[in-house]
């Protein structure tokens, strides 16, 4: 059956594109960063050369890892965190992989129905907004586990470069302006915030002023002289749950208190010889890449070509089948028991191949289970140390600058994670996903997520380093830029710059970015039932940053003699740069 689908695959698309293989060169991506002893790619370019400084001064990527994601908390506010969570996916020197969870959870206080009004339907606003979206933050906790665990450095060393930086202030430029701009009407709304990144006159800082956070920087010294009891213990709790409290959120000292890191398993996988080592449950990340992965082995997506008809189809209905699974199946493991291991079945796989035709489009409500009733200010950063060691960390406030919220005297945004979880099944969240009761709320659980951070190998050996923010985007992000390397050929950098398409099972269309499909590809994709267009959120789609070892494409590292590490941020990001040494 597969072989006669592939044949019928390779039959239609031979008219399209004359049986040649598709090698698009992308003029616009500028060439990946080289470096010989360590590479660190970020979101914004100050945090890029801190990391870069910890690798140069005997820290390893971990090390690194942590520095970075303190200094983002101060130079990328949007996204970078202490308020908030996220994951560490590790692979060290001797192969040896781990996963890190710190994630925020759900405070005690916390009902399945909390969103919801005295007729059962959703309040619009509640998940998102205020002292009630927000959950009880990990990167604090995440970042000393990793360190102690993984790290050679002091905390003292690791967080003197963000201390500084908050203390001292930087200069904006115009992404960092650009950002702030756009989050000026959120954090208007909160006081506190608004002293922080709003002028006196209500108006944003603009490129070559100086954003100084004078409060933050007395938080992260607090934190770096006394370690995580002072973010969650002392007077840090105290401040968020006192502020929590007067605004009518549901946090308490006792949900800080009861904080904890979880050490897991990674998902694996292996695509074409190489092995996938990503985020697994409570993110649906790695789960649901390599789903889509092993259903996308069975097609020979270097012959269709990039961008093709065929390609593409078959792309998009690996992506329906999967999430259907991600929506509905998934969630914290403490509390769901995940299918991870039929999930991630080759004969699964086929099994899903054999209901994909090879001329027309499924349709997602008749994969709609019965009884079923993250965005881009997320940011990921990657990063390979002298010895081999990788780290790929993604974590986030959830939206742009969170809950849009700080608790007086402690400079800290807050996360409003809380809209990840499912407040009414069938109601979409602030990403479109139409969730199950797998994720409903409960005390002390994890909304499941879809943060990818990923290290692919091959032969024993680290390959690439990958991840994006993106929400319900950052799996088909990441998917992507792998495929992009491993069956297009594409350098690091064109890979992550390569314009995107995604499906999400529900509502069922295709995303696209403008320029990812040809005229005559949307055209046949039409044809066969697909509803094609462009997303008119396309300019906030997540920002990738990829590592690729041995260099700068898979056709560079067969032949040999490239530099040995080869970075790439993504070209949507106004303030972020790979760093190597």
């Amino acid at each position: 059956m597969e072989n006669s689908f592939c044949r019928s695959i390779v039959l239609a698309v031979g008219s399209a594109v004359g049986l040649i293989p598709l090698s698009p060169a992308f003029a616009v991506s500028p060439e990946p960063l080289e470096a010989e002893h360590g590479m660190v790619v970020t979101a914004q370019h100050l945090a890029s050369e801190v990391g870069v400084d910890v690798l140069k001064k005997g820290g390893n990527a971990v090390d690194a890892a942590v520095a970075v994601g303190y200094a983002l908390a101060v130079v990328y506010p949007t996204a970078g965190n202490i308020g908030g969570g996220g994951f560490m996916t590790i692979r060290l020197k001797d192969g040896k992989t781990t996963f890190l969870d710190f994630r925020e959870r759900a405070p005690l206080a916390s009902t399945k129905t909390m969103y919801l009004d005295d007729k059962g339907e959703f309040i619009k606003g509640l998940s998102t907004s205020g002292y009630l979206a927000v959950g009880v933050p990990g990167s604090v906790m995440g970042f000393e586990t990793a360190r102690t665990r993984y790290g050679k450095l002091s905390r003292e060393d690791l967080m003197a470069p963000a201390i500084r930086l908050a203390k001292e202030g930087f200069a904006l430029e115009e992404g960092d302006a650009a950002s702030l701009e756009g989050g000026a009407k959120k954090l208007a709304k909160d006081p506190a915030a608004a002293a922080i990144f709003l002028k006196p006159d209500g108006k944003p800082y603009a490129a070559g002023e100086m954003l100084v956070q004078p409060e933050l920087a007395a938080s992260l010294s607090s934190i770096s002289e006394k370690g995580p009891d002072a973010f969650y213990k002392g007077p840090i709790a105290d401040a968020i749950v006192s502020a929590s409290m007067s605004m009518k959120g549901i946090l308490a000292k006792e949900d800080f208190e009861q904080y904890s890191v979880r050490e897991l398993e990674p998902i694996k996988c292996n695509y074409r010889g190489y092995e996938i080592v990503s985020s697994p449950p409570p993110s649906s990340g790695g789960v649901i890449i390599c789903e889509i992965l092993n259903v996308l082995e069975g097609y020979p997506l270097s012959y269709l070509g990039y961008g093709s008809a065929d390609t593409t189809h078959v792309m998009i209905e690996a992506m329906r089948h999967a999430y259907v699974d991600r929506n509905t199946a998934l969630g914290d493991p403490d509390f769901v028991k995940n299918p991870v291991e039929k999930l991630l079945d080759k004969n699964y796989a086929r099994e899903i191949r054999t209901k994909i035709s090879p001329f027309k489009a499924g349709v997602s409500q008749d994969l709609k289970p019965e009884g079923f009733g993250e965005s881009n200010e997320t940011t990921h950063y990657s990063i390979v140390d002298d010895e081999g060691n990788a780290v790929a960390v993604t974590y986030t406030l959830n939206g742009s600058f969170g809950a849009g919220v700080v608790a007086p005297g402690t400079g800290i945004l807050l996360n409003n994670e809380m809209d990840d979880f499912t407040a009414k099944p069938g109601v979409p969240n602030l990403y479109g996903l139409v969730q199950g009761e797998a994720n409903a709320i409960e005390p002390k659980k994890t909304p499941l997520s879809s943060m990818s951070p990923t290290i692919v190998s091959k032969d024993g050996k680290p390959f690439m380093v990958i991840g994006s923010p993106g929400g319900a985007r950052i799996i088909t992000i990441t998917l992507e830029a792998i495929v992009n390397v491993i069956d297009h050929g594409m350098n690091i950098q064109e890979a992550i710059d390569a314009p995107r398409i995604h499906h999400q099972w529900l509502p069922d269309k295709v995303y696209m970015e403008p320029y990812a499909l040809s005229p005559d590809t949307r055209r046949l994709l039409t044809g066969m039932g697909h509803d094609v267009d462009i997303d008119p959120d396309w300019t906030i789609w997540g920002q990738a940053a990829g590592i690729l070892i041995g260099g700068k494409s898979l056709a560079e590292i067969e032949k040999g003699g490239g530099a040995r590490y080869y970075g790439a941020m993504d070209s949507r990001a106004a303030a972020g740069a790979p760093r190597g040494y």
